[in-house]
């Protein structure tokens, strides 16, 4: 009942037992897999945004937001300008703010930044197998070791933890697509604080742990039929999202980091400028980080129909 609470960002005894209801809808009310896989979900997306006359620039890291008397003008995206009438922000909260805007601008310092919880990064493996696996399951939590011990390297003397828990999915097991004939598509999931130094043979002694302990459950030999392997850690959360300090989660979900005491969606000094994402309301995971574009959406768009500028839905 308390492992999947260390992926909120505090210890299950610091945690607020509101939290709780997530390991009740897990354990009563089943786990929804979209066939395909997870990237089925963003393709649905893309489908529907394309349809509706939205321009998708992938590999186009913008540059700069555009601010003019107060107001978002655009974004500078390759070096050319885009001009909109609003922005909304999905980027990390605190890159946006301290990469892509002037302090003048600015919601929050980096002082702020500093002084919040953040939930756990991770290290991840995504492996190949060739050959169908025994003795597990689509989701499989690893908790043989303490979890008090692991919550304490994470949270309250961050470290690489010294018998780590971690997750193992196997979606081919439900799934037949998502690997060849005769294969599995396996990864490994280990939460370990943000910020700590990343290398990879750091990465590669975790991995001989994890292996190790899979191989040793499920009484069967893993290693020599892997014919693919990708690590995933906390210097490419940072490279490739720009996470703060290499987090996976988001803002911890502390009493005092809940609800109204999050990041504001509105900028207080860019009337047109709003964010969302899983450093702001109502925080981290897939589905609140889906809602908040919808409430970021909606408040941009009264802010249009405001100012009568043209809406288009």
């Amino acid at each position: 009942m308390e492992f999947p609470v260390l992926f909120l960002g505090a210890m299950p005894q610091d945690t607020p037992a509101l939290y709780s209801l997530m390991n009740y809808a897990g354990l009563k009310l089943g786990t929804w897999y979209p066939m395909g896989g997870f990237g089925k979900v963003i393709e649905g997306m893309q489908t529907v945004c394309e349809k509706l006359g939205a321009q998708i620039h992938v590999n186009a890291p913008i540059e700069q937001i555009h601010v003019e008397n107060g107001e978002a003008k655009g974004v500078i995206l390759q070096g050319e300008t885009h001009f909109f009438d609003g922005v909304v922000a999905s980027a990390d909260y605190h890159h946006v703010e301290q990469q892509l805007l002037k302090p003048s601008f600015r919601n929050y310092s980096e002082a702020y930044w500093n002084k919040k919880t953040f939930a756990p990064s991770c290290l991840i493996f995504y492996l190949g197998v060739s050959k169908r696996l025994q003795n597990l399951s689509h989701h499989t939590l690893f908790f043989d070791e303490d979890l008090l011990v692991h919550s304490i390297e994470i949270y309250k003397d961050p470290k690489w933890p010294s018998k780590p828990l971690f997750y193992v999915c196997c979606p081919s097991i439900s799934d037949n697509s998502v690997a060849p004939n005769g294969h599995e598509n396996l990864f490994l999931l280990m939460p370990l604080a943000p910020g700590l130094a990343d290398s990879e043979e750091m990465r590669e002694t975790y991995f001989s742990i994890m292996m190790h302990r899979l191989e040793l459950h499920t009484k069967q030999s893993i290693l020599s039929y892997i014919d693919f392997k990708k690590s995933y850690c906390v210097n490419d959360f940072i490279s490739d999202y720009h996470s703060y300090k290499g987090n996976a989660y988001g803002l911890a979900n502390t009493l005092m980091q809940t609800a109204t005491l999050k990041p504001k969606i509105k900028n207080k000094k860019v009337c047109n400028l709003f964010y969302t994402g899983q450093l702001t309301v109502p925080g981290p995971g897939v589905p609140p980080a889906i809602i908040s574009g919808k409430v970021a959406a909606e408040l941009l768009h009264q802010h249009l129909k405001r100012n009568q500028h043209e809406v288009v839905i």
